[in-house]
């Protein structure tokens, strides 16, 4: 895979890049002060240098972006439900939503944009995005269980897609949860990844509609170990042992499906759970730090595990509650089971009662969502964090592998009977 350098001439952060939904007002850290920037590349490679500098991502790759890259400080994650039953319509828009991926991702307008056209015909991109920057915009697109139950795709359904179980404090809002197919938008401006779900719905209009969405700020795991580790909204650093994208025997290991695993048009994919977990703010904040230490497992200051003294430093889970939180989700507590998080903080106002709607959208990828989530999942049910979150929403998809080249689309290993 080719490295595509570009020129950006004016490294300035927009102010969208600083302000997050509602007001947030969480900055994204320093901004590059250079002129030249590298483009950073899709799959397993990392490159950091432009984080900050609104460059662009590589749209091409033998995996999608979006998973192992970098991750942006921004979200909007939809999930569709598909409209049509014509298998030719459907195909044809996931050629033309990867044509407008492939477009927006590197900060060009959708067709001939957002003006200049006919006067008579509405522009074929919506325009929020003019001037702005690509901000390292990924799409990455995922199918959902139901959806092989259309178009004649029930026996090319993985073994290792399953519908999740009912796990113990489950309050699933059925309009929160499922999806025949999703699309993740990540970047470092709100804008451009509100911009991206927007013209990839209006493209789909008539053949897909968005069940739906969930906006997301502030990341709270990185793939970029050189990074400082981010915090969640508990106040707590999330992700210390996270897979970084450039430990590609890791990610061999426990993301990318291989020809083992199967199917084949899964091979170089990868599986994703999505669960929206709300935090009970208010009860928390009024916990001692003390009890908030022992529950994760973790001092709040250094992030270092109970006994240590580094936030790195390898755990000594018999050093901590027999219910503390990374005792519980630590691989030698599931015979190995590890994958890859993507996660974001939310906020969506309140809930008529004075309290803060609020907690984390959790992104995971891994190789068997039955090897990987659900065998974590179920030794967390008497994880003490539970007091405090609740699951209210849920979803799995299939990723498949990335879009190869300017010939190729999102889904072609699936749907195109050559393939």
């Amino acid at each position: 895979m080719s490295e595509n350098p570009q020129t950006d001439n004016s490294p300035a952060p927009s102010r969208r890049s600083l302000i997050g939904w509602g007001g947030a007002g969480l900055a994204l850290g320093a901004v590059a002060a250079g002129g030249a920037v590298a483009m950073t590349r899709g799959g397993d490679d990392v490159d950091t240098v432009a984080a900050e500098a609104g460059a662009a991502i590589e749209f091409h790759g033998p995996h999608q972006a979006g998973i192992s890259t970098p991750v942006q400080d921004r979200l909007h994650f939809a999930a569709f439900d598909v409209k049509t039953e014509d298998r030719a319509e459907f195909v044809q828009m996931l050629k033309d939503w990867t044509a407008a991926a492939r477009r927006m991702t590197g900060g060009q307008a959708v067709g001939d944009g957002a003006f200049g056209g006919l006067a008579e015909a509405p522009p074929d991109d919506t325009g929020e995005a003019v001037g702005l920057k690509p901000s390292r915009l990924t799409l990455t697109i995922g199918f959902g269980p139901s959806l092989f139950q259309k178009f004649g795709l029930a026996d090319q359904q993985p073994d290792a897609l399953v519908e999740l179980p009912h796990f113990a404090g489950d309050a699933l809002d059925r309009n929160r949860s499922g999806g025949d197919l999703c699309v993740q938008a990540c970047a470092d401006d709100p804008q451009v990844a509100v911009h991206a779900i927007r013209n990839l719905a209006r493209i789909g209009f008539g053949k897909v509609v968005i069940k739906w969405s969930q906006l997301g700020f502030g990341k709270t795991s990185s793939t970029t170990p050189e990074e400082q580790t981010p915090r969640n909204l508990m106040g707590f650093k999330d992700g210390t042992r996270n897979i970084a994208g450039t430990e590609t025997d890791r990610l061999k290991k426990f993301v990318w499906v291989d020809e083992k695993a199967g199917p084949d048009w899964m091979v170089g994919g990868s599986y994703l759970v999505a669960r929206r977990i709300r935090m009970h703010i208010e009860t928390w904040d009024r916990t001692s730090l003390q009890e908030q230490e022992d529950i994760f497992g973790r001092d709040k200051g250094e992030g270092a595990p109970v006994g240590k003294a580094k936030e790195r430093d390898e755990p000594f889970l018999k050093a901590m509650k027999p219910d503390a939180h990374v005792r519980l989700a630590h691989p030698t507590a599931n015979h190995g089971s590890t994958i890859l998080r993507r996660g974001y903080s939310f906020t969506d106002g309140t809930d008529g009662l004075g309290r803060l709607e609020a907690g984390l959208f959790f992104l995971a990828y891994q190789k068997d969502v039955r090897e990987g989530f659900i065998r974590i999942q179920r030794n967390l049910a008497t994880d003490a964090l539970n007091e405090y979150i609740q699951h209210v929403g849920s979803a799995v998809f299939a990723v498949p592998p990335g879009v190869r080249d300017k010939d190729d689309w999102w889904g072609r290993t699936l749907f195109s009977k050559e393939a």
